[in-house]
């Protein structure tokens, strides 16, 4: 019971510990307003963005065609790829055919060999046999 009641008592001062409050990863020396907060940050550069971003009234963005040209070729590679798929998985489905043609083949013919070795031992037990027989 004291065992219980120490494990119990030790879990909590390390939990407590583990659950303090702070960052074990911020260093001794960081400075949260040398750096200015995000906000800020983020509403000026959204702002000089905007002012000079083009405007799309004039008609289609500048890099469109490229970037649909580029969707092109990668759905382009993409065909390319599942044909190459396809021709693997046939090829694969030919060998795995054949694969399993030659497993049965070669059991079947195991036990040919076997049948045939057992024939033999036993011609050459009668022929034994016979051999005691004679003398």
């Amino acid at each position: 019971m004291k065992r219980i009641v120490l494990t119990l008592g030790v879990l909590a001062a390390v939990s407590g510990v583990a659950l303090a409050d702070g960052n074990a990863f911020t260093p001794l020396d960081f400075n949260d307003t040398q750096y200015g907060s995000f906000s800020q940050y983020n509403t000026t550069q959204s702002s000089t963005i905007t002012k000079n971003a083009p405007s799309s009234l004039d008609g289609d963005a500048v890099g469109n065609g490229n970037i649909q040209n580029a969707i092109l070729q990668l759905d382009n590679a993409q065909v390319d790829i599942r044909n190459d798929l396809l021709n693997c998985k046939t090829k694969y489905a030919d060998v795995d055919a054949q694969y399993k043609l030659i497993k049965t083949e070669r059991k079947t013919l195991k036990k040919q060999v076997s049948n045939i070795e057992k024939r033999i031992k036993e011609i050459d037990k009668a022929k034994e046999k016979i051999r005691k027989n004679m003398l």
